[in-house]
Parts: structure tokens; sequence; C-alpha cells
């Protein structure tokens, strides 16, 4: 048997501090701290950020700073910005990351898997061949081969490339 060294994940099994109360897509982009939060990026009315717990390097989630839980109660406009981030966070990915692929969409409501139902978010999870293997079959294990922190400063340099060639 080989040992999965990833003394760094131990800040998420055992956390230090009780979570923060409230509604992360609020309580986060109004403390202006986006590198302890991993926003990437701020629109006018929506953020870009990196899921904490993400399912792949990488994984992404469009939120509107407006603390909505429902699809149908954004006005177009926020609408229309999600969607247009979704192009540039695609963009950035590719650039920085070079999936094969991404799985995209919203889980509205707690029974549909959303862990802040009362505020509507995207997510973006690049995928690439053959990243799914016997570890999460067999073990129940996801391995997250690069660091948090890392995603999040080769994703602001890819998203700042990419609006540069607009």
């Amino acid at each position: 048997m080989e040992n999965l060294w990833a003394p760094w994940r131990m800040a998420f099994i055992k956390p230090k501090t009780e979570p923060e109360p409230g509604c992360i897509f609020c309580t986060q982009p109004a403390a202006h701290q986006d590198e302890k939060y991993h926003i990437i990026y701020r629109g006018k009315l929506c953020f870009m950020m990196l899921n904490l717990y993400p399912y792949n390097n990488g994984h992404l989630m469009i939120a509107p700073y407006q603390h909505i839980g429902a699809l149908e109660e954004l006005s177009p406009e926020t609408l229309n910005e999600m969607m247009a981030q979704a192009q540039l966070a695609i963009k950035a990915l590719r650039y920085a990351m070079n999936p094969d692929g991404f799985n995209m969409g919203f889980n509205q409501g707690k029974v549909a898997g959303a862990g802040f139902a009362e505020h509507i978010h995207f997510h973006i999870v690049p995928r690439w061949n053959g990243d799914t293997n016997f570890m999460p079959v067999v073990a129940d294990i996801k391995v997250m081969p690069e660091h948090l922190d890392n995603v999040y400063r080769e994703l602001k340099d890819a998203l700042a490339h990419v609006q540069e060639e607009k």
C-alpha cells in the first residue's frame, strides 16, 4: 500500500476555528479580503471565487452580490453578467490549466445539493480525461494535486491575461 501525503488538507479536516456565521456569498465579498477568501474576480453585479471544497482543482463559483436563492429571481442584467463571467472563467481555466472539458451548472435548493441554498451560485468544474480514477470509486477519496492558494494565484494571472486579449 502507498501513502498519500497531503498534510495541507488537515486545515480542512480539523479546522482551528468554527465556521464563520452567515452566508459566504454575502460575508466574504463584503470583507474585501479577496485573497483570503479566494475571490478571483469582481464584476458590477457578480463575483467569481474558488470553491473551498473543490471537486477538481480550478472549481469556480460565480455568485451575485445580491442574496437571492433562485435562478428565476435574478434580474436579466445579473444573469447576463453571470454568464459573461462564466465565459471569462472558461477562457482563464483553458489558459491556465488546459482542461479537456467542463461540468457547469446550478444546484438550486438543499435537495439538489446546494450547500448554501439561500444564495444561488453557478459552478464551473474543469475536467480532464482520466481525472476519475480508483481513489473516489474504491476509497471514497478525491486527491487534489494542487494547493488552493496556488490555484488562486494561477487563475488570477490567467484572468488578467485573457482580459488583456479582449
